[in-house]
């Protein structure tokens, strides 16, 4: 019987960099994979069971997949990388700070594969019509990757608004599932954690002795969200709307508020299921939209009516503004530093941060910034994207 090494030693090198390159998509995705399982998905590259579909997918989904997530998102990215389909409605869209999207990674490897879209260790069949349907596959793929990178103030096609409108509402519902469904590995725990066990007895000669169990991570943090609905905001307002729609449920104890000379309670809008119907009422509570915005004057009806209900030691504020504030900065320092007594973190996305040569010289951004812990850019989807790991973190 050969090794699994010596099996690997026999692929090609590209089918190697292929499931290299699959073996990081899964790990953006957040799947646990490690040398290990890459060193035992060779051997099964290099097996019989490889150059069946119907049996290489199910060996690949049983050594790569941990948790219910995991099997539940793994067929989609599988199909996706190996065989280019389902690159329009691929769900993994969270991104790192530092590195590409998965969306992303799966689009370039998507170029990189056959006319058929087959794995290079699969023969190609097919001919013009294969080849024409590969160029579709990127086309669909490179659309919604320029979609998730562009500045939402520049969508101007009702199509393309559309599009970029669902998809961040599934932006949000896959990092709502992420986060709500994250766990953490425990000396005691609800399931067994096979892997690592497997992992931990290895000196063990395989004995289970040194049990791994996993629980749902503990997620004590309360979000309350300040959103920006002045005439200043207007072009990124009803995105954002979409997108706090499905994260605010990622968190037990979640309140929203918007404000523009005013504030307006509207935590019972963004529950509700009807997205439209949510953006409809969101409409009438922010009546008086385009009348400037008063930031300090917003903030000290929050602080005086609602801080002392809804913020507490382990609360994260979420403002989303652009920092023009048409009151006195003095005064919007002042509740700010109020704000910040009481809060745990403070975390102010800014559509701005995203233009070219921006700096944040206004006179209440200036105020506001010495008590803000994370100022971060919300221009595009990519931007909203990179805040999962900082919510993981909280």
């Amino acid at each position: 019987m050969s090794s699994p090494r010596g099996d690997a030693e026999s692929l090609g090198a590209s089918a190697r960099h292929r499931l290299a390159g699959f073996a990081h998509v899964l790990r953006d995705n957040g799947f646990m994979v490690g040398l290990a399982e890459t060193r035992d998905a060779l051997a099964i590259l290099a097996s019989p069971a490889a150059a069946r579909p119907a049996s290489f997918e199910p060996a690949l989904r049983a050594l790569f997949c941990a948790t219910r997530s995991d099997w539940e998102k793994f067929d989609e990215i599988f199909q996706a990388f190996w065989r280019g389909r389902g690159m329009r409605r691929a769900q993994s869209l969270t991104g790192n700070a530092g590195g590409k999207a998965p969306l992303r990674r799966m689009a370039e490897a998507g170029a990189a594969q056959g006319a058929a879209g087959q794995p290079d260790h699969e023969q190609r069949l097919g001919g013009d019509d294969g080849a024409a349907e590969g160029r579709g596959r990127r086309e669909g793929a490179s659309s919604a990757d320029n979609l998730l990178a562009v500045d939402l103030r520049h969508i101007t096609d009702p199509a393309d608004v559309v599009r970029a409108h669902a998809l961040a509402a599934r932006l949000a519902r896959t990092m709502r599932a992420r986060l709500v469904r994250r766990e953490q590995v425990r000396r005691r725990g609800r399931r067994l954690d096979l892997r690592r066990t497997i992992h931990r007895n290895v000196s063990h000669g395989g004995t289970p002795i040194d049990l791994a169990w996993r629980r749902r991570k503990i997620k004590p943090m309360r979000l309350v969200v300040l959103l920006d609905a002045s005439g200043s905001m207007n072009l990124y307002t009803a995105f954002f709307v979409r997108f706090l729609h499905g994260v605010v449920d990622a968190f037990r104890e979640a309140e929203a508020f918007v404000f523009h000379t005013r504030l307006a309670h509207v935590s019972a809008s963004l529950r509700d299921r009807d997205v439209a119907r949510a953006v409809d009422r969101l409409g009438l509570m922010a009546q008086g939209i385009g009348g400037g915005t008063r930031i300090g004057d917003s903030l000290a009806t929050f602080n005086r009516w609602h801080a002392r209900r809804l913020v507490n030691s382990r609360t994260a504020v979420m403002i989303v503004s652009d920092g023009y504030d048409t009151g006195e900065p003095e005064r919007l320092g002042a509740e700010m530093r109020r704000l910040r007594r009481r809060c745990r973190r403070i975390i102010w996305l800014n559509p701005l941060i995203g233009w070219r040569d921006y700096s944040p010289q206004a006179r209440g951004m200036q105020a506001a910034l010495p008590y803000v812990d994370l100022f971060a850019p919300a221009h595009n989807l990519e931007s909203l994207a990179a805040l999962e790991p900082y919510f993981a973190r909280i």
